[in-house]
């Protein structure tokens, strides 16, 4: 099975949620973005984002541990079901990264895919290249990080 034989275009799927934590955002900032709005909560207050907020690439780094997470566990419920699951491979890169707005600590992310187009590589035969919409929204629907990615199928 291929993904486009899998999943209809345009069809969201929710892939899981990450709580981004006081703990989480600076533990994430102090390795990667140590920016002061992401490090220490009372000197964020007097910033532009008024708190505590995560990094965007923390935001896009949640979203990939969610959807590791989801992948793993749709491959194993269709082999349960005697379905050989499509075979992803490495993602060749992402465009259109949006950080739509600031995911302050104490905030659940949830996270979705949206698959939208697939097409055979002619100079890889065996291989296809998909684009995926990757999103995250708060509680109350409002979008955090949009971005589209593709990644790279073996028939």
């Amino acid at each position: 099975m291929i993904m486009e034989e899998r999943y209809a275009g345009g069809e969201k799927t929710e892939i899981g949620s990450y709580l981004f934590t006081p703990e989480r955002i600076v533990h994430f900032a102090e390795r990667f973005d140590p920016q002061l709005f992401h490090l220490d909560a009372e000197a964020a207050k007097d910033t532009l984002f008024g708190g505590l907020c995560a990094s965007g690439w923390h935001t896009c780094a949640a979203w990939m541990k969610t959807f590791v997470a989801y992948w793993s566990g749709e491959c194993a419920r269709l082999a349960s079901e005697g379905i050989q699951p499509p075979k992803l491979g490495p993602s060749p890169g992402f465009r259109k990264l949006q950080w739509l707005r600031p995911v302050f600590a104490g905030e659940e992310v949830t996270y979705f895919v949206t698959f939208l187009s697939s097409h055979a590589l002619p100079s890889r035969p065996g291989r296809r290249l998909n684009t995926i919409l990757c999103e995250g929204t708060v509680a109350d629907g409002t979008p955090v990080i949009r971005f589209e990615s593709t990644v790279i199928e073996f028939e």
